[in-house]
């Protein structure tokens, strides 16, 4: 974020989405931007078991409904819900979801260490 700006604000029908990890995301604030934090939009499909070894993560849903696998622990989710997922936690989301992830601090999409 430069001096010269004091906010930043995004739209996810203007950011390009891209495969990775959890399914399809739309990065809205990103590294490169320079916040404490970024944030992404995120159409879930049955993401994949992973964890972050640097990067604290909350996941608010939005859309749709399922379960997430969080270490041993298998949560339901609905809109509404907001999911705090600590460094080093193994997890995945599992169902048809559009979420809003958090994560802090930045850099989190070089820190993402897949187990399946």
């Amino acid at each position: 974020m430069s001096k010269a700006a004091t906010y930043l604000l995004r739209d996810p029908k203007n950011a390009t989405p891209w495969p990775e990890t959890c399914g399809e995301i739309r990065c809205l604030i990103e590294e490169k931007d320079g916040a404490a934090g970024e944030v992404h939009y995120v159409k879930i499909k049955d993401a994949k078991l992973h964890y972050h070894a640097c990067t604290d993560e909350f996941y608010y849903i939005i859309e749709g409904s399922g379960t997430m696998l969080v270490d041993e622990d298998v949560i339901e989710l609905h809109p509404g819900v907001v999911v705090y997922i600590p460094r080093m936690v193994k997890h995945k989301a599992m169902g048809d979801l559009t979420v809003l992830t958090i994560c802090i601090p930045r850099g989190v999409l070089n820190d993402i260490h897949e187990l399946e």
